[in-house]
């Protein structure tokens, strides 16, 4: 779904892969980063902005994994979060974003060629971890939601383990995703993680959700409950059923 909210603006729509396999392929994101401008995964800043208020402090920290050509980085600088570090795997988003960024007069933002599965960060330098549907990428062909591939739960493990190291002791993971509660509990929940998990969703037509990791607020008892945080529903537009997202999603959950 193009979810550009500037129509003025250069926008090559981009047509989706013939299967969702090639989202795993680094070379159909090089290619379709060298061709595109600007894409958002799963609705744009607009539709999430009440949420990343409620829990991002202007003097945070902030780390973007798998960045892409989202203007989500600049519209959380826009918002007074100015220290922030973007990865992306593909060396093509990360030239391009380095540009887009620089031609805008921001010179602020770092945008690193780096691995969301081996992050080069020390342990405990960031307040915040945020992705948007980049973990997504990593459920696509897993099998069976409920029961899916081993080397699915082996990279899922290994990029949720980076983000726990990576985060200060009280720092928040958020996630913005499709996968729901019941898929995504069983990850959050390892006994490896310190973090509380709270989430709640956005959207119209699909559902999106917000999930909130806190690092250092799991139950002392054990407990592993995954809390709905209720917040006022705000809705800007209502979108079509169609698309990448839509496809995205079918393969996915």
């Amino acid at each position: 779904m193009d979810t550009d909210q500037n129509p003025g603006a250069e926008h090559k729509k981009t047509d989706p892969p013939s299967s969702a396999s090639a989202y795993l392929d680094p070379n159909y994101w090089n290619q379709r980063f060298s061709n595109e401008e600007h894409y958002e995964w799963f609705k744009d800043y607009s539709h999430f902005r009440h949420l990343i208020q409620a829990h991002i402090k202007h003097n945070c920290s902030v780390l973007e994994l798998g960045c892409g050509n989202s203007q989500l980085c600049e519209e959380l600088y826009k918002d007074g979060i100015t220290e922030i570090t973007c990865i992306d795997l593909s060396s093509v988003a990360v030239e391009r974003m380095k540009e887009r960024l620089l031609s805008k007069g921001n010179k602020e933002i770092k945008v690193l060629e780096a691995d969301m599965l081996d992050l080069p960060f020390h342990s405990e330098c960031f307040d915040v971890v945020i992705e948007k549907g980049t973990m997504d990428v990593l459920f696509v062909d897993s099998g069976d939601p409920w029961n899916p591939q081993p080397a699915t739960v082996s990279k899922v493990m290994a990029m949720l383990e980076g983000v726990h190291r990576v985060l200060k002791p009280d720092g928040i993971f958020i996630s913005i995703t499709f996968g729901q509660p019941h898929f995504r509990r069983p990850f959050f929940h390892n006994p490896k993680f310190t973090w509380s998990v709270e989430w709640s969703t956005f959207g119209d037509g699909f559902h999106y959700f917000f999930y909130i990791l806190r690092k250092g607020r799991r139950s002392l008892n054990g407990g592993e409950s995954t809390k709905k945080i209720e917040m006022p529903s705000i809705c800007l537009y209502q979108e079509e059923l169609e698309g990448e997202d839509y496809i995205f999603r079918t393969n996915i959950d």
